[in-house]
């Protein structure tokens, strides 16, 4: 099984409930269990030529899950969510319904024509730390360093968004370490 930190944005239409929808279909997908969210960030939409203050804001979010899914497989599924929202792909860094990015899963490096895992351009985002350093105070950002400090290099210039975490935290497992009905060994 890999972790997986998958990254949702949207400009457009119910940006928070479409966040939350789409945090929802990503924890019910086959093959993925949900182990943390963030709360909303909201942010200045970014585009090909730089921060732009005149299009619609952002609200991002992150979810990290479990998945037996293959890279690709999970990046397929989370094509389906997108499209399932409207997600038109006419202009690069264009508005959006909804965008789900994989930033990372595991210490794993994927460079294909359709996945670059870690995500390019994560450690450069705000709207992308923030979030992931709320969900995982000790996430680390594979090959580049420790979330916390990556944000603290960028700065963090989102807003915060008062509405719950995307979803609840699994019950934390009690009992002794080892046990197979409480421990990690009974997802094996």
């Amino acid at each position: 099984m890999s972790r997986a930190v998958i990254a949702l944005g949207a400009n457009l239409g119910d940006r928070g409930s479409t966040l939350r929808a789409a945090a929802s279909a990503i924890a019910a997908l086959p093959g993925v269990q949900p182990v943390a969210s963030s709360r909303e960030v909201e942010s200045v939409a970014v585009t090909l030529s730089g921060r732009d203050e005149t299009k619609p804001r952002y609200r991002n979010a992150v979810v990290v899950v479990d998945t037996d899914l293959e890279p690709d497989a999970l990046l397929d599924a989370l094509h389906g969510i997108e499209d399932a929202h409207g997600r038109t792909r006419e202009v690069r860094w264009g508005d959006r319904t909804l965008d789900l990015d994989v930033v990372a899963i595991d210490d794993r490096r994927i460079d294909t024509a359709t996945l670059t895992v870690p995500h390019p351009r994560a450690g450069e985002r705000a709207f992308v730390l923030a979030p992931w350093l709320d969900a995982d105070p000790e996430a680390v950002l594979p090959g580049i360093g420790p979330v916390a400090e990556l944000l603290d290099r960028v700065g963090d210039d989102t807003e915060r968004v008062d509405e719950p975490r995307l979803f609840d935290a699994p019950p934390e497992r009690t009992g002794a370490p080892g046990d197979p009905t409480t421990g990690p060994e009974a997802d094996a």
